[in-house]
Order: structure tokens, then C-alpha cells, then sequence
């Protein structure tokens, strides 16, 4: 017979353990909305994670990591999104997604080529 602490060794979150998805929910606030440019840098970062994660717009998930899929939500300005991620690093990826679309899109790149104009 398995006890608990056998189960549960070498893995420290209870999320992970439970297979329970992170989940935020952030709004579009770019006037442009999620247009090919916001969509590939989702995919982008998304990529960068094991863990699945998903974009979702009322009751239309995608896969976060397919810029034609991030392009399908039509997300405009205003739009609430619930971003969800699954597996050992979802914090992380849920976190820096929500950091990128607070952000508008805008990455250090972009703000120091906006503040040489």
C-alpha cells in the first residue's frame, strides 16, 4: 500500500499534485485589440512553457502556443479572457502572459524605441 507522503514525494505544489489548471482572468485594453502582432507574441512566450496552456473568450478555448488559434478569438478591446495553464511551470506561464497582455503588448524593445521619438 502507497502511503502519502510516497505519493506525493518530489512534487511540491498542490496544483500540480491535484491537476488543477492556474487561471486569471485579464481584459484587452490595446485600442487594437489581439491582432496578428499581440497574437504571435502570446504564442511566442507561450511556447517558452511545458505546461498546456489556453485562451479562453466566453465559451471558445484555444491553444495558446498556435498564433492562428490566438487569432480566431477576435478579442477586441474591452474583451475579458481567461488564460489557463496546466503542468509543472503553469504559474509561471499564466503570470508572464497576464504581465504581457496588462502590458498592452508593448516589450522593453518597443518602449525604448517609443521613448527615443
Amino acid at each position: 500500500m502507497t502511503d502519502t507522503a510516497t505519493l506525493f514525494a518530489g512534487s511540491t505544489n498542490l496544483r500540480e499534485i491535484m491537476n488543477e489548471p492556474v487561471q486569471r482572468t485579464v481584459v484587452v485594453t490595446n485600442p487594437q485589440g489581439i491582432h496578428l502582432r499581440p497574437a504571435e507574441q502570446i504564442a511566442r512566450l507561450a511556447e517558452q512553457f511545458e505546461s498546456e496552456i489556453t485562451i479562453s473568450h466566453e465559451t471558445f478555448s484555444v491553444d495558446a502556443k498556435s498564433i492562428i488559434h490566438v487569432m480566431t478569438l477576435a478579442a477586441r478591446e474591452g474583451v475579458k479572457l481567461t488564460l489557463s495553464a496546466r503542468g509543472p511551470d503553469a504559474q509561471e506561464a499564466v503570470d508572464a502572459l497576464v504581465q504581457l497582455v496588462e502590458s498592452d503588448f508593448v516589450d522593453d524593445k518597443s518602449k525604448t524605441e517609443s521613448m527615443k521619438q
